[in-house]
């Protein structure tokens, strides 16, 4: 067995001898783009009328949760197993997730014929849990939250020589899911803002290499006022952790910021924005009431921000990153019957 050396980490996440924190440029993601479209399709981007009559704008919807997995994440792990080193495909691959990570990794490690160990939270969303196993993954929950899962999984990595799959601090993981960045700008370069939302930061950080880099847009980054880690990271130029990360989005739970991810962020993103879980849940009812979409919180951080920005998106083209559908089956009980809080 294969064991490697951590390295030093500017944030609180172990890092191994073999990843990179040199930040991805635009070719990369063109490069990534030549390996993403041989495994997963286009995803669409439909014009919201309903979003669009609220905010007086043109609002479209890059609808990432037509993807395999039902989210955007998976576009990083297939460009990440596509260029994977030959001598992790033997001992595989091991990440933390509270779900949708998870799923890419699960996915991308069946595609190429690799092992996958995820480490979840100790009452995960049991919808994306089924899902990972069925990708094939071996799913651990442990811990009270995805900080203590990836914890683990980083314990996992060290002990038996996975190659630990990194939230966020993995170059290919963001030219990977950036690539749904340059089918923006291809269909739509007139685009003025960008909203997406915002956990480890990898497709805010994909956006604004493309969308930001290549066009007049403004992207906006959003998290919850309940899991705001990478938003005092990119407003106060540190990277300390905070003591909790409870939000009904559990896609945009952490309580690290992450190196790659906050600098690309703090380089180019025009904005960061919070929103209060109660604004999240009302945005869920909407999208599945006016547009017929089931969609999971983390996604809807988008519609929050800007159904909270009326006055300033007026008159814009807008996109809204639909990052993922995974919504877990208590949640759309809650939502059909009206049992929330």
């Amino acid at each position: 067995m294969t064991t490697y050396d951590t390295r030093e980490s500017p944030d609180e996440t172990t890092l191994f001898s073999y990843h990179d924190l040199d930040p991805p440029t635009l070719a990369d993601v063109y490069e990534a783009r030549r390996v993403v479209g041989r495994y997963l399709p286009r995803t669409p981007l439909v014009r919201s009328e309903y979003l669009s009559a609220e905010l007086d704008a043109d609002v479209y919807l890059k609808r990432e949760d037509t993807l395999p997995t039902g989210a955007f994440k998976v576009r990083g792990g297939i460009n990440l197993c596509a260029t994977l080193d030959e001598e992790f495909t033997d001992p595989g691959l091991v990440a933390a997730s509270t779900g949708n990570h998870g799923q890419s990794v699960a996915y991308a490690g069946r595609a190429f014929d690799i092992p996958v160990l995820v480490a979840v939270p100790g009452d995960p969303n049991p919808d994306k849990v089924a899902a990972m196993e069925r990708f094939g993954a071996e799913v651990h929950p442990h811990g009270r939250d995805y900080d203590a899962a990836r914890e683990w999984a980083e314990e996992q990595a060290r002990e038996h020589g996975y190659r630990y799959v990194h939230s966020a601090n993995e170059p290919k993981l963001v030219a990977g899911v950036g690539t749904a960045g340059l089918e923006v700008v291809e269909e739509l370069p007139a685009v003025d803002t960008l909203i997406c939302p915002v956990g480890g930061g990898s497709s805010a950080a994909g956006y604004c290499l493309t969308v930001g880099q290549t066009t007049d847009a403004d992207v906006i980054g959003v998290q919850s006022e309940n899991a705001s880690a990478m938003y005092h990271a990119w407003a106060e130029g540190h990277l300390r952790p905070r003591e909790d990360a409870e939000t009904y989005a559990e896609g945009l739970q952490s309580r690290v910021p992450f190196a790659l991810t906050t600098r690309l962020l703090r380089d180019h993103l025009a904005e960061m924005v919070l929103v209060g879980d109660d604004r999240i849940r009302e945005a869920v009812e909407a999208m599945l009431r006016e547009e017929h979409l089931l969609l999971e919180g983390a996604a809807c951080a988008s519609v929050a921000a800007a159904l909270e920005r009326r006055e300033e998106l007026a008159g814009q083209t807008v996109v809204l990153q639909i990052s993922g559908k995974n919504l877990a089956t208590s949640k759309l009980r809650e939502v059909l019957c009206g049992d929330g809080d």
